[in-house]
Parts: structure tokens; C-alpha cells; sequence
């Protein structure tokens, strides 16, 4: 277990202008954006045990934190 943020300017460093960008005028990733953003504070919050969640609820947003994660990546390249 690691207890470390994962945000995204971590997991994307060279393409936060991009990031940017697309926020602005894709609506889709806007949202993508925001649900990383809401799913990956529930698991770092699980993490560091400010809130007490089961390994499996854990392991729920972490594979969702991921799937999105994928989905951001895919709008970055396209």
C-alpha cells in the first residue's frame, strides 16, 4: 500500500498545457478530470487511514482510479 497522492500533475508531468486545454474545451474530459480527482482523494484518504474503508472498497477505487487514469491517457494521445 502506498499512501502517495497520484495526482495527476504527478502521473502527467509533461502534459499539464495539454491538460489544460482539453479541460477547457472538452466537456468529457473535463469530467474525466474530476472524477479522477474525487476517486483518487477517497484513496488516498483510505490510505492514510483518515477514512476506514474494507481492502475490497479499497480495491474498487483503485481499479476505477485507474480505468480513468487509462481513459485521461487516451485523450492525451489523441
Amino acid at each position: 500500500m502506498s499512501n502517495t497522492p497520484h495526482t495527476l500533475h504527478d502521473e502527467f508531468p509533461k502534459d499539464a498545457q495539454k491538460i489544460s486545454a482539453l479541460k477547457g474545451t472538452n466537456a468529457h474530459f473535463a469530467r474525466l478530470l474530476v472524477d479522477y480527482d474525487q476517486v483518487n482523494d477517497k484513496v488516498h484518504r483510505s490510505e492514510t487511514r483518515i477514512d476506514l474503508l474494507t481492502e475490497a472498497e479499497e480495491e474498487v477505487l483503485r481499479k476505477t482510479r485507474s480505468r480513468l487514469k487509462d481513459q485521461i491517457a487516451t485523450a492525451l494521445r489523441g
